[in-house]
Order: C-alpha cells, then structure tokens, then sequence
C-alpha cells in the first residue's frame, strides 16, 4: 500500500461565499444595549458551510481541519476578499479591547502610553504587566477586590509554570482583563458613577462603549453578551471589525480612537506579550494594529488602510497563526516576522512530523 499522499493548499478564493445574500446573515431586529441573550443568529458561520482555512498534516496526511471566515478591506475601506459569511455578527472576544479603551477614554479618564495601552490588552500576565495594573489600582485609590474579572493564572503558558513554580495562585490582577478592567473601574470612580455594576450593559460607561463600537465598525450591534471576563460582549460582523480597526489607525490624531491606536503600537509588549503575535507583529511591521480575541478571532490594520478580519469556526487558536500569516501575504505584508507567525509546527516522539498550514 502506498503512503497517503499531502493535500495542497488551495489557492482558490472561493469567491461564490462573497456574494451571499445578507437576507441569510443580518439579524431581523437590533436587541437592545441591555440584552443578556442574542436574538441574532448564534453562530456567524451558520447561514453556509464555512471554507477550510486551514489544514492539519501529520506526516503527510491531512488529518483535520480548521473551517472559518475571513475577510480582506483594501485601503479604500473595499472588501477585496471575502471567504465564508463575513457580514453576519460574530463575538470578536478580546478583538473588542481598543474599542472599549476608546470608550474609557470618551468616558474622560485621561490614559496614556502603557497604561493605555494595558486597558486594551490581553496581557500574558508576565510580571511587568501585573505591576503595572497594581500601581494603576493604586494611582486612582481603588482596591484590587473592586476587580470584577476572575482570578486567574498568567496567559503565557512559561510564565504560567514561573508562577505556579513560585507559590502563586490564581488573582483578578494575573487574568488577561485586568487593564481594561482597571481602566473601567477609574473611569467610574473619577465620575461618580456606580463600580459595583460597572459590568451591567445599562451602566453609563457599557452604553458609551455600545455606541463606540457601532461607531467604528459602522453598523449596529447585532447582539450583547458575556465575555470570558464578565464584561458586556458587543457582536458585530467580520467586516465591521475590520472596519473598526482600520478607522483607528485613521482616526484624526488626538482622537480617542487614535489615541487608542497609538498607545498600542508605541508599546505591543503590553498588548500581548514577549511571546505573542500581536507584539511580534506591531513591532516588526511598524503602525500596524493587531488584536486577537479568544475563540480565535483576529483583526489587523495596516498603516495605509487595509485591514483583515477572521475568526476560525471551531475556535483552535492554533490556527491562527498560520491563517494571519497567510493573510498577510495576500495584503503585501512581506517581513521575516510574517513567517514566524505562520509556523505551527506538529510533533511526534519529540520531533517535527507535520504542521498546521493556510488552505487558501
């Protein structure tokens, strides 16, 4: 019997998923800012059958694949590519961060540089990132126990083994969210405003962040939910994320937007991490604007305009490099760092026998 042979790549766009009907994908009616459930569709990916975006290949054979949606905004704000439903509402996740930074920033709290930077972050929780959520908690008077994230550990898997390996346990200010949390907690103590229900869709600083977000990826918010950290959770499309992205980068300087926008590619460190995509990127590919969000979602801004969205169906975040990577390519994003997104390698005995790879 022969070896199973390599599936190749496709390099078809699969443009016949560009122009489904929207009948098929936009909600028939907007909930209300306040709605704890979606009355929108529950899955953005359920009006057709999402192309594979990805392929996993273990020693020549392609033993799964990742399925999903992806969409190209060229400079213009044009979709020049679209792969799967891109215009019916998804959960971006964390991709939602610098939108509701440039709402704390609307609300009035005066954020700069890194700390900024962290209330739009995912941090991985290595040390720099903690102390600075503790020295904000302590620049604006706030207890730690007024953190309404959950305990958690690091983000990073080895700065999850340091930590364990020194005694620590789970806390609100170790869990990715802690910035925006913090950020949200000052803005509300600065204004008089309730922290207890600083969470709750019908807060004053939630409704700020509900029309910011419909502001940048200009349509309505489909559905509001729970995110992962129990923050109100604003759905729109893959086509308005990458709407959204692309007009921070070109907001009017000294805008919220920019200045969101700014603050995150002066110091990418403090968006993810040392060990993450998103600083890798912003570093290496300078005024790009990059941010995942967990269910392996991804959006990124280019300095001249051009943006992408994606979300992989099933949610593997191991996708996500290879898809970005290939991504990038497609929009002329040619650097070293583009490759070492892209590498997903596969082991087997402790050696390399495959890889994760774009399929499209």
């Amino acid at each position: 019997m022969s070896a199973p042979q390599p599936s190749q790549p496709s390099h078809q766009h699969q443009h016949q998923h560009q122009h489904q009907s929207q009948s098929q994908s936009e909600p028939q009616s907007q909930p209300s800012p306040s709605s704890s459930a979606a009355s929108a569709p529950t899955s953005a990916l359920s009006a057709v059958v999402p192309p594979v975006l990805a392929e996993v290949v273990r020693s020549g054979f392609v033993e799964g694949r990742h399925r999903g949606a992806l969409v190209v905004l060229g400079a213009d704000g044009a979709v020049e590519l679209a792969l799967g439903e891109v215009t019916a509402p998804v959960f971006p996740r964390s991709s939602n961060k610098p939108m509701q930074a440039a709402g704390v920033l609307r609300a009035g709290l005066d954020l700069a540089g890194e700390r900024l930077t962290l209330a739009a972050a995912s941090h991985s929780g290595e040390p720099f990132h903690r102390d600075l959520a503790r020295k904000m908690l302590d620049e604006y008077g706030l207890d730690p126990a007024l953190l309404q994230c959950p305990p958690d550990l690091p983000l990073d898997p080895v700065e999850r083994e340091t930590y364990l390996a020194s005694g620590a346990v789970p806390d609100r200010i170790t869990m990715n969210c802690s910035g925006k949390h913090t950020a949200m907690l000052a803005v509300c103590a600065q204004r008089g405003w309730p922290v207890e229900t600083y969470l709750d869709p019908d807060h004053p600083l939630q409704r700020i962040i509900h029309r910011v977000v419909e502001d940048a990826a200009g349509e309505p918010v489909a559905a509001v939910g729970t995110d992962g950290c129990g923050a109100p959770l604003m759905a729109i499309s893959l086509v308005g994320l990458a709407r959204a992205f692309r007009s921070f980068v070109g907001a009017e300087p000294g805008s919220a937007e920019r200045r969101v926008a700014d603050a995150m590619r002066a110091h990418p460190e403090y968006v993810a991490g040392t060990r993450r995509a998103d600083t890798w990127l912003m570093r290496e590919v300078p005024g790009t604007l990059s941010k995942m969000g967990a269910e392996a979602v991804q959006a990124v801004a280019l300095p001249d305009g051009r943006a992408l969205a994606f979300k992989i169906e099933d949610g593997a975040t191991r996708a996500l490099g290879p898809v970005l990577a290939r991504a990038l390519t497609l929009v002329g994003v040619d650097a070293p760092v583009v490759d070492r997104i892209g590498r997903a390698p596969l082991l087997g005995g402790g050696r390399e026998v495959g890889e994760i790879r774009a399929s499209f």
